[in-house]
């Protein structure tokens, strides 16, 4: 996809999507939720306020569809999907992606995954 003159500009310079779809406990695909994306997406927040990142967004998805590989996010403009498990995983994500522009290629999902 790209930029066309007439766009209008971004509102945001990087908009990051994580899944925080719930699923009921015995549903055999299970859910980003049940791996804990909710308390991970805060964290993410919380460190986001904490660096004073204004031009950054976080939001919570519903179902990305990656659900055996969950919990995921999707990071916009660039469409890099990443899986993740930790707070260092988000801490690592938000400073090699976010603020520095790299990526952290042991936690992104191939487009085919």
């Amino acid at each position: 996809m790209s930029r066309l003159p007439s766009d209008p500009p971004d509102y945001f310079r990087v908009h990051v999507f994580i899944c925080t779809n719930r699923r009921p406990d015995d549903n055999k695909r299970g859910s980003c939720a049940q791996k804990g994306s909710e308390a991970l997406r805060e964290h993410m927040k919380d460190a986001q306020k904490r660096l004073g990142l204004k031009d950054v967004r976080i939001n919570s998805a519903g179902c990305l569809d990656r659900c055996g590989q969950g919990p995921v996010m999707v990071i916009y403009p660039e469409g890099v999907w990443y899986t993740f498990a930790t707070t260092a995983d988000i801490d690592e994500i938000l400073d090699t992606h976010v603020v520095k522009g790299g990526r952290v290629e042991r936690l992104m999902l191939a487009p085919d995954s």
